[in-house]
């Protein structure tokens, strides 16, 4: 049975955001013991070496000369800037309010995406990103320890979201001159490079580590990172930066479900009404105008724009 493009872009965008909410709880676990920069390498660490060899089995080979202004740009700011702000800022204010200022990201995704690569805003990619950003103010208010926060915190929480948005819009087109794989492999790897100035803090906290934060910082770097990574470049390469923004907007509504599960922090009403709005609000980014639903009225039929 043939699968469509659209329904393995589909699933590979969901693969990520699974994984990427699964690394809220790993980090939570893992940042306790290992300092920021030095999660972020050692998670970066073991994303490249994972990715590496798939690439040697794969013979994938160097990526073109084209394709590096993208691939430097994504690694040095998603890969490295994002993962150690993100780190930082999570240790500095509550969960609550690193998710509501994080979620920014996606609407810069879209304002930059629109102005620097031309993706398209149609309005049910407005009114989706609408809804999941009221679900997602939900749920930071609702998860919010209150007096937690620090002005420190939520400017690294703010450099985040910058960061993520920014390395998103460059790898974009940098999948047009190269494979996934290779996009990805060599934006972590930018991205390891960026961050050994971290190496010493990572080699004394790993020596005195538990072992469950270490295979935490090893889960961190094999699925939501070498994984997660490269099914997002697969589901980005096919779609608009935009629609992919909207989708991480599923983060938080399966992050309360997995800290439910997982830690046993039983979400409130308000938690769960949050996470209903994210999700649904992703659901209407994503639809698609039925064929044949142009208005009767209209003078001239225009072909539908396929994102």
């Amino acid at each position: 049975m043939n699968v469509s493009p659209a329904r393995l872009a589909a699933g590979a965008a969901t693969v990520t955001v699974v994984l990427w909410a699964s690394a809220f709880v790993s980090i939570r676990s893992a940042g306790a013991v290992y300092s920021p920069g030095a999660l972020a390498l050692g998670r970066l660490l073991a994303g490249a070496l994972t990715l590496g060899a798939i690439c040697l089995v794969r013979r994938e080979g160097w990526p073109p000369r084209a394709a590096w202004r993208g691939i430097g740009i994504s690694g040095v700011l998603w890969f490295g800037l994002y993962m150690v702000a993100l780190n930082w800022g999570e240790q500095e204010v509550d969960a609550g309010t690193a998710a509501l200022v994080v979620n920014v990201g996606p609407l810069l995704i879209a304002l930059l995406g629109a102005r620097l690569l031309g993706d398209p805003m149609p309005p049910r990619l407005l009114a989706g990103m609408a809804v999941s950003f009221t679900g997602a103010v939900t749920v930071g208010l609702s998860m919010s320890g209150g007096g937690g926060s620090s002005l420190l915190g939520v400017v690294l929480c703010l450099l985040a979201a910058l960061a993520y948005a920014a390395g998103v819009v460059a790898q974009k087109p940098a999948l047009s001159r190269a494979s996934v794989l290779q996009v990805t492999t060599f934006g972590c790897l930018v991205g390891a490079v960026a961050c050994l100035p971290f190496a010493g803090q990572l080699v004394h906290e790993a020596a005195h580590a538990p072992l469950s934060a270490t295979l935490n910082m090893v889960y961190l770097g094999v699925f939501p990172t070498a994984l997660a990574f490269t099914t997002w470049a697969y589901a980005l390469a096919r779609t608009t930066a935009s629609r992919m923004g909207a989708t991480t907007y599923a983060v938080p509504a399966l992050v309360v479900l997995m800290s439910w599960l997982a830690l046993g922090e039983v979400p409130g009403p308000l938690t769960l009404a949050g996470g209903a709005l994210c999700l649904a609000g992703v659901a209407v980014s994503r639809s698609r105008r039925r064929p044949g639903a142009e208005p009767a009225a209209a003078v001239e039929p225009r072909p539908e724009r396929v994102s």
